[in-house]
């Protein structure tokens, strides 16, 4: 396949120490440089390259490299600051599934990983390219490049020829090699990182004199907030500001600040980047926000060509509280409480109301960064920070759009095992997503899709900041539960029942107390009580008597969580008991099962109480907020008792001939387009999805002869008009049932052709389906997101009672059950009518090869199969619509900066 140089852009990626690269094809006018390359290499590193040293190894590689484009080769170059560091190349030759790879770095450049990030760029052209296999020979001594290949995570067999080893490379990436990639990723974004949030120095670049200046008010939080390192100000106009000596020009600093905070006019942020690139700063925060088009490009070009990490534009600036750097670069109104939280968020004043709650609680901050219109650093990198920091214990992020949301979710999926990720699902409605072509489409509504991401990736997602807060301080505070059930503990009977509502609205069950707890709590309890669930205590409750009764609940099996809800009363008050104590007082309590209390009186929607023993039990204004926060605890300690998903390998599946028939259809169709069923039935042949069978007619007589090839035991046949863009056939009237005998069916053809007439290009005619349940599974492709799968209810009524499930592709076997359990219809699959369960596995293979079919073709913008019918002996498509469009692959997990 011959490519131009273009058909792969140039991208920016990290080394392992954090500096920038850039990723590009070469073209001709690249020859100086990298023959220049292989010049200045040493004699034996030539040597490890070429096998030989010779003065004509240089050009003749260079030669090589910077040809025209030509079928079968590839050359990729890694460039930092405009100088070349690496080259890797392929050529099969005149094979053509497999390729041999070279790799050289410059001498000097060794052991930061610029070898394996350009080979891991190649990999992914490689499989674009149909290449199956790489190979490599290099000298068994040259240990360095074949470390290289070894870590890479591929399966690698090595062949020793005398004093030559050949190396074959396996381009499967598959979860060992995903698995690897990540964890070079997150070395080097860590490192990346570290001059934005462990700066040695820190110029604010804009700190005015006047006391409403945004980059003076930096300044002082720097300043007042007991910054370790050297701190500047970059002023014309004065040699100091509050106490921080100045400077005209940040080349003009003593020293050149790790990181630069931006507080100047849009117009000048470009060239103030430039500025701190050629200074050598590495990490800007853009305050400035109302950039234009061309200032943000400029800006995004500086970072890139300098190799600075950015935050911004647009943003409230950054805190990290670890006292050994004490960097509050905020305009704040104060400084955010040490803590164990880390946050990320878009909205600063978002961020302004995460910092207040979260240093009200008593969680405090490890890191915060406000990300503002977010054109470099990502929740996607705080998490992998926060997943290294040896700080944080909690993660809250509010992202209002995703750059990367494959890689958000793998990196989600781990850091996730290790701490709580909460999210605000904001961005709920986008009203902009709102035009569908099929149900398919109509089905994949923003939120659909967004859940489907947080579900997968374990994130707690909460409606709101203030059910964030509420969340995280249980999370915080309490350990998980071991599952849902909840037993009500109050003094007064009104009280929990609004408790009781309230779990029960949240998912949370509430089972009846065996009959020795019951006893044993109405032993302690006053005269009166009742120890169902909810427990009513009573008004007369003393604070030993609501000790022991909780004590004796939580040591029991009965329940996984306790919610006490409590009201303030004069007998209390009489006989000076405390009942809040009751829930602090007891040392150890909270270490089986998590507890929170209910006080109505409450002013704050949550606060943390401080125990005996040093912890806290969260409190709550609300029993819904207590409710709710119990049950995301618990969808949290469900999601990690379950082990991590996999990837089901399928039988049959025929990949390359599947890019062939879209790649055919294309060619003749370049602007796409819904397939004709014929197409549509090879493409579900090339992935194993079972079909009723189908003949397609063009005429009367020929429907006729199809129909009797068709018929049943019965007879009985359905045909269904079919034209170019047909979508609604049934909302159309394009579908007749129940066909019999040639007379109807020559009745029924011509009904069609005459109310469909110049649209209808032929008919369908399948056999009439036996009974079953009526399914509905699909595909779409969500620029952001990728290929998202939905299932559900089907037939006729899949868009009124819009019965429907969905999960981010590629499906794992946990996402497939999920799916098949989630809509309000699973019940009809497991035999609740007493018919039998249909083919569940059937059903469950349908959808692992509708998702790996929307995988490996990312041209498949919809897939619609509705109705699919499944019965207790076998799952079919009866209906299937596809539509391609033109795209090309996109490697969700191909390390490179947004």
């Amino acid at each position: 396949m011959t490519h131009d140089v273009t058909d792969r852009p140039r991208v920016h990626a990290l080394l392992a120490d954090g500096t920038t690269v850039c990723i590009r094809p070469t073209v001709p006018g690249d020859h100086e440089q990298v023959e220049g390359l292989y010049e200045e290499m040493s004699p034996e590193n030539l040597r490890r390259r070429f096998f030989a040293v010779s003065h004509r190894s240089a050009r003749q590689a260079a030669d090589r490299a910077c040809a025209p484009a030509r079928t079968g080769y590839r050359a990729l170059l890694a460039e930092t600051r405009g100088r070349l560091v690496g080259i890797a190349e392929y050529d099969t030759g005149d094979r053509k599934d497999t390729a041999e790879v070279s790799v050289a770095v410059a001498d000097g450049l060794h052991h930061r990983g610029v070898g394996t990030l350009l080979v891991e760029h190649l990999v992914s052209a490689a499989r674009e390219d149909g290449i199956t296999t790489f190979t490599a020979d290099a000298l068994s001594e040259n240990h360095e490049v074949l470390r290289l290949f070894a870590d890479l995570g591929l399966p690698t067999h090595r062949r020793f020829e005398g004093p030559e080893v050949r190396c074959t490379i396996a381009l499967e990436p598959g979860d060992t090699y995903l698995t690897a990639v990540e964890e070079r990723g997150r070395t080097a974004d860590v490192a990346s990182l570290t001059p934005l949030l462990r700066p040695k120095a820190v110029a604010v670049v804009g700190a005015g004199r006047s006391p409403g200046s945004v980059g003076r008010a930096i300044l002082h939080q720097l300043h007042t907030g007991g910054y370790t390192g050297r701190l500047f100000a970059v002023n014309p106009a004065a040699h100091a500001i509050l106490g921080v000596p100045s400077y005209p020009s940040v080349g003009a600093l003593p020293r050149t600040p790790d990181l630069a905070v931006l507080a100047v006019p849009a117009a000048a942020v470009p060239g103030t980047a430039e500025e701190c690139g050629r200074a050598g700063v590495r990490a800007l925060i853009v305050v400035t926000s109302g950039l234009d088009a061309g200032q943000a490009g400029a800006l995004r070009a500086a970072c890139r060509a300098y190799g600075m990490r950015l935050v911004g534009p647009n943003c409230l600036g950054i805190s990290h509280t670890d006292p050994e750097i004490s960097l509050d670069a905020t305009f704040a109104a104060g400084h955010p409480r040490p803590g164990t939280a880390g946050v990320a968020v878009q909205s600063g004043g978002v961020g302004i109301a995460l910092l207040d709650g979260l240093s009200r609680l008593g969680i405090g901050v490890s890191s915060f960064v406000s990300l503002g219109d977010k054109y470099d650093v990502s929740g996607n990198d705080m998490l992998q920070w926060w997943e290294s920091d040896g700080r944080t214990g909690l993660a809250l992020l509010h992202l209002e759009s995703f750059g990367n949301p494959r890689a958000f979710s793998r990196t989600a999926r781990r850091v996730t095992r290790r701490m709580p990720v909460l999210t605000v699902d904001a961005g709920r409605t986008d009203a902009g997503r709102r035009a569908a072509h099929s149900h398919t489409a109509a089905a994949a509504t923003p939120t659909m899709t967004r859940a489907a991401l947080f579900t997968q990736a374990g994130i707690t997602a909460t409606r709101s900041v203030g059910e964030l807060l509420e969340t995280a301080a249980l999370l915080h505070a309490q350990p998980l539960p071991a599952g849902s059930r909840v037993a009500v503990v109050t003094n007064a009977g009104g009280a929990g029942v609004l408790a009781a509502d309230a779990c029960a609205e949240a998912g949370l069950a509430l089972p009846p107390l065996p009959p020795e707890l019951a006893a044993g709590l109405l032993a302690v309890l006053p005269d009166g009580a009742t120890a169902a669930n909810p427990v009513d205590a009573t008004a007369a409750v003393s604070e030993r008597q609501l000790a022991d009764c909780l004590d004796r609940i939580v040591r029991d099996g009965t329940v996984d969580a306790v919610l006490v809800a409590l009201v303030p009363t004069a007998v209390a008050a009489a006989t000076g008991d405390d009942l809040v104590r009751a829930l602090t007082g007891t040392s150890g309590r909270g270490a089986a099962k998590p507890m929170a209390a209910v006080r109505l009186e409450q002013g704050l929607s949550v606060q943390l109480l401080p125990t005996v023993d040093g912890g806290t039990v969260p409190s709550y204004a609300e029993p819904q907020a207590a409710a709710r926060a119990l049950a995301h605890a618990a969808r949290r300690a469900a999601w990690l008792a379950r082990p991590a998903g996999t990837v089901s390998g399928l039988d049959g599946v025929e990949t390359a001939r599947a890019r062939a028939v879209v790649a055919d259809h294309l060619a003749a169709h370049p602007d796409g387009g819904w397939l004709d069923p014929r197409t549509c039935a090879d493409l579900l042949a090339c992935y194993g999805i079972p079909q009723l069978p189908w003949t397609w007619a063009g005429t009367e007589d020929d429907a006729v002869l199809a129909a009797d090839r068709l018929r049943g035991l019965d007879g009985r046949v359905v045909m269904k008009a079919h034209w170019p863009g047909q979508v609604h056939k049934s909302r159309q009237g394009a579908v007749l049932l129940d066909l019999r005998g040639d007379a109807e069916i020559r009745s029924a053809f011509r009904d069609l052709r005459a109310r469909f007439d110049g649209l209808m290009t032929g008919v369908v005619l399948q056999p009439l389906a036996a009974r079953g349940t009526e399914l509905f599974a699909g595909v779409v492709q969500d620029r952001v997101f990728g290929p998202l799968v939905l299932f559900g209810l089907g037939g006729t009524a899949t868009e009124v009672l819009a019965d429907h499930a969905a999960r981010l592709a590629p499906l794992t076997d946990h996402d497939v059950h999920d799916l098949i359990t989630a809509p309000r219809c699973a019940p009809l699959l497991f035999g609740a009518h007493g018919d039998g369960p249909v083919d569940l596995e059937g059903l469950e293979q349908v959808l692992l090869r509708l998702s790996r079919m929307a995988s490996d073709l990312p041209q498949l913008a919809e897939a619609d199969f509705n109705p699919v019918l499944a019965t207790p002996t076998g799952v079919s498509v009866l209906d299937a619509r596809i539509r391609l469009v033109p795209s090309r692959p996109h490697d969700p997990c191909l390390r490179r900066l947004r």
